[in-house]
């Protein structure tokens, strides 16, 4: 896991206890967020979104959705 980073696209984030999602898009400061079958959406708060796994992480794990 890492943490105390900003998340950075393709990162899997922590939006809510439990509930992971990856980032899109960062537009105007601001990350979007996506689940599996879930539309994208704006995160509140990107300080509270503590990155769980960085793209390059998901890569060498092998998962990348």
């Amino acid at each position: 896991m890492s943490s105390g980073k900003l998340p950075k696209v393709g990162d899997e984030v922590e939006y809510a206890p439990g509930r992971l999602a990856i980032v899109t898009d960062i537009r105007e400061g601001r990350p979007y967020l996506r689940r599996s079958a879930v539309s994208e959406w704006p995160a509140p708060d990107s300080d509270a979104l503590p990155v769980k796994r960085t793209r390059e992480e998901r890569i060498a794990a092998g998962d990348f959705w």
